[in-house]
């Protein structure tokens, strides 16, 4: 199973890294979307089932989860998604002002 987490992460930075490295800005918005993701799965994976005490009273499990990386997922995941939104207003902005999403065209109309 871990395996098949790690290889799933491993696809997900490939194409994050891929996306980033367009031209396009919605791609490059998507590849750090697709980054941050792989990142929360990366987590998930190493934190994995715990062996031994729970950290519960009175349960007597032989397994568990740590419940600290789901906290920090959890945070992440909003604020990723708060930032996801606040590039794509400004990706909408930019295309309204200057009609194209290409880096190499905005760059050039910087000078100017």
């Amino acid at each position: 199973m871990e395996l098949m987490m790690s290889i799933a992460v491993g696809i997900l930075f490939m194409i994050g890294v891929y996306l980033i490295l367009s031209r396009s800005l919605l791609r490059i918005i998507l590849g750090t979307s697709l980054l941050t993701h792989a990142v929360h799965l990366l987590l998930l994976t190493m934190a994995r089932l715990k062996r031994g005490a729970p950290p519960l009273l009175g349960e007597h499990a032989s397994a568990y989860t740590d419940p600290i990386p789901a906290a920090l997922i959890l945070t992440s995941i909003v604020i990723s998604f708060g930032v996801t939104s606040f590039f794509f207003v400004l990706a909408y902005k930019s295309y309204q002002k200057l009609k194209t999403d290409d880096m190499e065209q905005l760059r050039g109309e910087e000078g100017e």
